[in-house]
């Protein structure tokens, strides 16, 4: 009986609690100056919009006459709007949280925060900091606290209208006086503090101002919800600023709070608001203009451009700003342009011969755009970067999103290997490089998203109309101490413009241009060892990786191994290479190349360490013929040691077959170098113990057998044209 009276009031208490607490939160409301529409505002008010906050916003279309308060005193101008603002308002219970916007993100909602500001039991709660800012010689008329932060900050506070009307009522400065020595000044005075009744959320349960206060702050996660946690004081605030030099700080809390990252359900903004190409007539594009540049000898630049062909989108609505300070690489910028450049709307070229440097070439191909009135986005392109994807600049456009206003997004891409990226996560004191501590969760794809960073490179998406906007400086690039890349960042950041790497989809990496030769005819034919990926893709043969697995490896002959190991590409330019050279042996005996100085069985050839390629050629054989050789003989494990490696050549007025012969060898690579019926007629091997020959041999495509005691053998006679082989005499 007790408890059936009990229960029904106990259930009355917490309805009438809980309508109670509902009529409070409708008396709430979020007052913010905002003079223009930045990134960082409409940040802010996605967080509010995602806890249901009531927002106001004062100075929308004004000019800002503030001052930047960063570096000086300023921001005035916020307190007029406010007292303007309060004074129209008639319904006296209300509850004003006023807090500035462009730094500031909600971290939990109106319940918390309003339970928070009555627990704090005063009728005006400021927001604290542990230093005092603009007067230092105020701080011993600051009250002392028991626990936690002593000193004002004046980018946020939550009290009462009455109260609030009385602290701005006596304000007369000018618009870019001190908002924060105002609020101080009252404060430190006895006497309006406690007619006012002003306390500071010292333990930061409220706000949590970042200036002072970086190493006290982390991000908790918790079940589909982030929030940030004062280490010091144990506490979870409602509202985060990053104010003074912080920006860059709550730029990275804003990529998880509120719940814009999660572990649970990953980036929850990525597929917002997306703006769809397929819906287009090709027509309809966007025009971009593509702004390549080549600022240093680089490999692989043949397929950057095969790359940017292939590129999925509209050429018609693509113009090419090409800049190449090189003349390395003039004869493969001219081949490009004069095969492809009409495919493409526009095409202008700037050349060696105009001495321009790389700053003037950036400065001028982001004014290219800005000054095409056609144009909507400038994709800024280096050509040491290796766009995988084909569809990477629709993917950028598609990501398109409205919360992303400024946008300046770029594709994540990587360095092989390594834990070089494209991006920068934070940046040190002084404007460099410094790791964050998501970065290599984000360049190994644990977090995958779209990320706000202090620092974008090589190749990135700009809107056109942010360069007629914000960024119309000319000089974006130019820096007396910064490189031209950190240059445009530092200014893209000064104007509080974010930057964006997404990592949502694989792109592509970036090459390595150190210790790049420029001596060969094929210098790409050298890069085993500073980009061995690109190598691979560009000289080993397609189906190479499907041997194991597919049972590619061929057996034309007892213990004869037949599989695919060069591309076209890469017999070419081997060809190539050794014909360039020139030096071809006499095929006599007598050869002072090799040890002993004489040769039972010669041939007609050119060894690898006569064009400086036999490190090269070793890799080659450690990482593509031995897994092979260990699976074919099995127990038999090699180094690949091989003192011959070379390239011979046959013809029928030079030398036009080989007699039988054992190799010295353990065993030998045999490659086919070009093509039997298109380069040459007759040619191959014959293994005479077995009587078994191989006459059509692939181009590209590697023989490997036993070098001494069972495979004697010989070669074919070539009957026409001219053909080349390359061969390895491994484990002597």
């Amino acid at each position: 009986m007790i408890t059936e009276i009990i229960l029904p009031l106990v259930n009355n208490h917490l309805a009438a609690c809980c309508f109670a607490f509902g009529n409070l939160i409708k008396k709430l409301l979020v007052v913010t100056v905002a003079t223009k529409e930045t990134d960082g505002f409409r940040r802010f008010m996605r967080s509010a919009k995602h806890f249901n906050y009531t927002v106001k916003v004062l100075g929308r279309g004004q000019k800002w006459n503030g001052g930047d308060y960063m570096s000086a005193p300023g921001g005035g101008q916020k307190v007029r709007l406010l007292k303007a603002a309060l004074e129209k308002m008639k319904t006296q219970d209300k509850i004003i949280l006023f807090i500035d916007s462009y730094d500031v993100i909600f971290t939990s909602g109106p319940e918390e925060l309003l339970k928070k500001f009555q627990q704090a039991r005063h009728k005006v709660v400021f927001s604290s900091e542990s230093l005092i800012w603009p007067d230092r010689h105020l701080e011993d008329k600051h009250p002392h606290v028991r626990e936690g932060n002593r000193f004002l900050g004046s980018g946020g506070f939550v009290g009462y209208l009455p109260n609030i009307k009385e602290m701005v009522a006596d304000w007369t400065g000018e618009d870019n006086d001190s908002d924060q020595l105002f609020f101080t000044k009252i404060y430190i005075d006895p006497a309006k503090r406690k007619a006012i009744n002003i306390t500071l959320d010292s333990k930061c349960r409220l706000f949590q101002n970042l200036h002072g206060a970086l190493d006290e702050v982390v991000l908790k996660f918790e079940d589909r919800r982030v929030r940030a946690r004062n280490l010091l004081y144990d506490t979870l605030p409602v509202i985060i600023h990053g104010n003074g030099p912080t920006k860059l700080q709550i730029n990275y809390l804003g990529n998880y709070i509120p719940n814009t990252w999660t572990f649970e359900n990953g980036c929850t903004l990525c597929h917002e608001e997306l703006r769809p190409l397929t819906a287009l007539k090709e027509s309809e594009y966007p025009l971009v203009v593509i702004g390549i540049f080549i600022q240093q000898p680089t490999p692989f630049v043949t397929v950057f451009f095969e790359r940017l062909l292939k590129l999925q989108y509209p050429k018609n609505r693509l113009k090419l700003f090409i800049y190449n300070q090189e003349t390395h690489h003039e004869r493969q910028v001219s081949s490009f342009l004069k095969d492809h450049g009409s495919l493409y709307q526009d095409v202008k070229f700037i050349g060696p011969e105009e001495e321009m440097d790389g700053v003037a070439s950036r400065n001028l191909g982001f004014d290219m755009c800005r000054k095409d009135k056609d144009c909507e986005y400038f994709f800024s392109l280096d050509i040491e970067v290796v766009l995988k994807n084909e569809n990477t600049l629709k993917i950028l456009i598609e990501q398109n999103l409205q919360v992303f206003l400024s946008f300046a997004m770029a594709p994540m891409i990587t360095r092989a290997g390594r834990l070089w990226s494209n991006f920068w996560g934070a940046l040190s004191v002084d404007g460099y490089y410094a790791r964050s501590e998501d970065y290599v969760d984000i360049v190994q794809g644990r977090r995958v998203g779209v990320w706000n960073v202090p620092y974008v490179s090589s190749v990135y998406l700009v809107k056109a109309d942010l360069l007629r906007s914000e960024l119309t400086e000319y000089e974006l690039f130019n820096s007396h101490i910064l490189d031209p890349d950190m240059a445009y960042c530092h200014n893209i950041r000064s104007k509080g413009i974010f930057m964006y790497v997404t990592n949502m989809h694989t792109f592509g990496r970036i090459l390595s241009t150190e210790n790049y030769q420029t001596g060969h005819l094929h210098n790409d034919l050298w890069q085993i060892f500073e980009n061995p990926v690109d190598w691979q893709d560009r000289y080993i043969h397609e189906n190479y990786t499907y041997i194991m697995k597919d049972k590619l490896i061929e057996t034309p002959c007892p213990d004869v191994y037949w599989f695919p190991l060069f591309s076209d590409v890469a017999s070419n330019h081997i060809v190539e290479e050794m014909e360039h050279y020139g030096k071809w042996s006499g095929g006599g005996n007598v050869d002072n190349r090799i040890q002993g100085g004489y040769e039972n069985v010669p041939t007609v050839d050119i060894h690898m360490n006569q064009i400086n390629f036999e490190k090269e050629w070793h890799k080659m054989l450690l990482e593509y013929i031995a897994p092979i050789t260990e699976k074919m003989y099995p127990g038999y494990y090699t180094k690949c040691a091989s003192p011959l490696n070379f390239v011979v050549r046959y013809k029928p007025d030079e030398q036009p077959l080989l007699a039988p012969h054992h190799d010295a060898s353990t065993f030998t690579i045999n490659i086919a170098l070009n093509s039997k019926g298109i380069d040459y007629q007759g040619g191959g091997c014959r293994f005479l113990r077995y009587d078994c020959s191989i006459e059509a041999p692939r181009k590209g495509w590697a023989l490997m057998h036993p070098g001494r005691l069972t495979h004697y053998h010989e070669g074919l006679p070539t009957t026409a044209g001219v053909r080349y082989i390359a061969v390895s005499f491994v484990d002597p």
